[in-house]
């Protein structure tokens, strides 16, 4: 007599004509609406797995998320590991303070290109082949800033670097929306964050110290061995997530099919554009706070740092708190609040620099404002990626161009007006602004299409 299977519970929530134990899968269809409902609940659930893919809450699996994280962070991290040799850069290459500043612009334009070509084609072959290939060519590119002999070949592998290194950040983004949805993706972006978030931060403050032992070219060399490294715990750890049968019919055709998809769904886009100027707040004070805290204010280099640093201890405090609460509340309240109070600490910034105030006092807001990214930007990558069970590659391609796009372009245009703690806290307030309301939009309005179908 042949075995019976064991007995499973109908997993139809709310189906009426199924309380029972069943001994396979219930007979009874789903309640739907369409076609395209069916399709997004045939998508892998949170948590899903597949070959080589390490069960959710073990060992294995934090040490994949760690591994992402590091994979996330080195492209930014390349961006000012360098920042504190850069005069004896512009000396020895010969180059003005103006050339000099753009190696940092083009490997931002890099990693904002690199992931507009790395992310669909990761959905096409799947995650590992182009992750391992972004690695590689960001420790190559390393080594050839090393030995770059003027500043225009600099600027050349700048860019490849850069390109390079938005290998792990659209890959990592997308193995996340692989392997979590709703609350558990919003929970492993923080995760995220503990390593992303102070990579552009601690970067000039590490790369200062080890210009006691070395010059910007040995900088560079050691972000090619950081590239090594990084390369070999990939091929060690991390698993191709999307598995075969998900992946996306070739050709520009289709690619051409899937970007039209994306673009046309509206509480996507709206999105991408609160991600890319939400980023514009912490790129406000990344690339003006050294100048306003030193000219203005008369710290020296030591002092900065440590205020420098004080800012990034909090945004990560906030997006570890971010990950304990995502499950009691939902991702979306949690990043209206948290972008909300980064408004008011930023307008009040405007108001202590407009009133002379004493730093410390201005510190203390600004600290807030700054700190409140940790949870914003997790939640606001979890909810834009939500619709794409398939495609997410695309998708997260697009919220990484849109953040070191827009978010690095905003301080740029606003300190032609002049760098000050004003203009800082105004660029950092009207981000905010955007950056809530577009949020707010995107909740009231509905998609006008879904992701591309396979």
């Amino acid at each position: 007599m042949p075995m019976s299977r064991p007995s499973q519970p109908c997993m139809v929530r709310g189906n009426r004509r199924c309380r029972r134990r069943s001994i396979g899968p219930c007979d009874v269809a789903p309640p739907s609406r369409d076609a395209d409902s069916l399709a997004r609940m045939s998508a892998p659930p949170s948590g899903a797995s597949g070959p080589g893919v390490p069960p959710e809450r073990t060992p294995r699996r934090a040490l994949l998320v760690a591994v992402l994280g590091a994979m996330s962070a080195f492209g930014p991290m390349s961006m000012d590991f360098y920042l504190p040799g850069m005069p004896r850069l512009a000396d020895e290459l010969g180059a003005g303070d103006s050339l000099a500043q753009a190696t940092m612009a083009v490997c931002m334009l890099g990693l904002a290109v690199g992931q507009l070509v790395v992310g669909p084609w990761s959905d096409r072959v799947g995650r590992r082949l182009p992750l391992l290939i972004g690695v590689a060519l960001f420790a190559v590119a390393s080594v050839g800033c090393a030995f770059a002999p003027t500043i225009e070949v600099l600027l050349a592998v700048r860019f490849v670097q850069g390109v390079g290194g938005a290998a792990g950040l659209v890959v990592a983004r997308a193995i996340v929306r692989d392997l979590y949805s709703g609350a558990a993706a919003a929970r492993t972006f923080s995760r995220l964050m503990l390593v992303i978030g102070i990579s552009p931060i601690l970067a000039p403050v590490l790369g200062g110290a080890l210009l006691a032992w070395t010059d910007w070219r040995g900088l560079f060399l050691i972000l090619g061995a950081v590239g090594v490294l990084l390369f070999v715990l990939a091929m060690l750890v991390v698993p191709d997530t999307l598995g075969a049968a998900r992946h996306e019919a070739g050709g520009v055709r289709a690619l051409r099919r899937q970007v039209a998809s994306v673009l046309a769904h509206r509480q996507f886009m709206l999105l991408v554009l609160a991600t890319g100027v939400n980023q514009g707040v912490l790129f406000a004070f990344i690339q003006m706070s050294s100048l306003v805290y030193q000219r203005e204010y008369g710290l020296d280099e030591q002092t900065f740092a440590l205020a420098f640093a004080i800012n990034s201890v909090g945004m990560l405090i906030v997006s570890q708190i971010n990950g304990s609460i995502v499950s009691r509340f939902a991702p979306a309240r949690i990043m209206v609040v948290s972008v909300s109070t980064a408004l008011v600490s930023s307008a009040l910034v405007v108001v202590g620099a407009a009133l002379a105030l004493p730093l410390l006092a201005i510190a203390v807001v600004l600290f807030v404002a700054v700190s409140m990214h940790g949870a914003s930007m997790p939640n606001l990558s979890a909810l834009a990626l939500e619709p794409f069970a398939r495609g997410a590659g695309l998708a997260s391609a697009f919220i990484g161009c849109a953040q070191f796009f827009i978010g690095g372009l905003v301080p740029v245009v606003a300190s032609l007006a002049g760098t000050s703690m004003l203009t800082m806290g105004v660029t950092m307030t009207a981000c905010a602004v955007l950056a809530l309301a577009l949020a707010l939009l995107a909740r009231r309005v509905g998609p006008a299409g879904e992701p591309a179908a396979p």
